[in-house]
């Protein structure tokens, strides 16, 4: 019997149990990282609890399966995050992947208007953006991604329906995949609901609008086009111009216009849905 204990020739006299098998990872194709969950700070990932489907090996890797969709100030991608080999419960998941564009890329408007009252502590990063300076451009277009990153954590822990928030890293927003029947749901404004499934997406938009008033927060920008329609059930999403409703100084005008944008349009398919009705009971929440 061989002793294991006892240094052995065919490794060079070394001591086996210090001895280990292992493989070099095949190179990544042009569409794969490595995955950047450890990357980025704890601040930058999603709130606990996590829900299961979260990835957060180190050996996942994350491969991107394409376009979602194109929009104004950034664009939204499918990205696959998964352990390779592995099929155990946790080790793949789809997600959205939303990158922000620079300003010099990007047309969003009235975005003065959003900001309004938002600080950036870095006075260097002030005057770049000020001069509009490469650097500076960088640092606007992460300032829209952690917007969007905080008013969705901030979302979350209220417990309203939006994507749940998995990470952000600089211009990069990674956030649940909403779907329906495996595709992505469709946006509030495709659909055609039935009376009774009108009303009660009515009353859940009502009802966040409402606990964003408790709670002196303001959309800003809701209409049925960043609404998903998950089934009987609404996700808001598209959030990163969220404003305070008394420290943004047109904080009461996007409130209205939310309100208008919401109530024309289930007014146009037969709902009585007054714009200043329920913008009278947002402000009783609010004030």
């Amino acid at each position: 019997m061989t002793d294991l204990s006892r240094p052995r020739p065919d490794l060079g006299g070394i001591d086996p149990t210090f001895v280990f098998d292992f493989e070099v990872a095949d190179d990544l194709d042009d569409d794969q990282r490595w995955s950047t969950w450890l990357d980025v700070e704890p601040l930058c990932r999603g709130p606990e609890p996590r829900p299961d489907w979260v990835v957060t090996s180190q050996a996942a890797v994350d491969t991107e399966l394409g376009v979602l969709k194109t929009g104004k100030e950034a664009d939204a991608f499918l990205l696959e995050r998964a352990v390779p080999g592995s099929d155990a419960p946790g080790s793949s998941v789809v997600m959205v992947a939303k990158r922000y564009r620079g300003a010099e890329h990007r047309d969003f408007h009235r975005s003065a208007a959003y900001t309004a009252g938002r600080k950036v502590r870095n006075t260097r990063d002030n005057r770049a953006m000020a001069k509009k300076s490469a650097h500076g451009r960088a640092v606007a277009a992460g300032q829209w991604a952690w917007a969007e990153w905080t008013a969705l954590v901030r979302c979350h822990q209220l417990g309203l329906a939006v994507p749940y928030p998995v990470q952000v890293d600089g211009t990069e927003l990674l956030m649940e995949w909403i779907t329906q029947d495996g595709e992505t749901a469709p946006r509030l404004a495709q659909t055609r609901p039935d009376r009774a499934l009108l009303t009660a997406y009515f009353e859940q938009l009502r009802e966040f609008l409402a606990e964003l008033a408790r709670h002196g927060l303001v959309h800003g920008d809701l209409s049925p086009y960043n609404v998903l329609a998950a089934g009987d059930r609404l996700v808001v999403i598209d959030l990163p111009q969220m404003v305070d409703l008394v420290g943004n100084p047109e904080g009461l005008d996007f409130l209205l216009r939310d309100c208008t944008n919401v109530c024309s349009w289930f007014r146009a398919r037969g709902l009585e849905a007054d714009e200043h009705a329920l913008y009278g009971d947002l402000l009783a929440h609010a004030f």
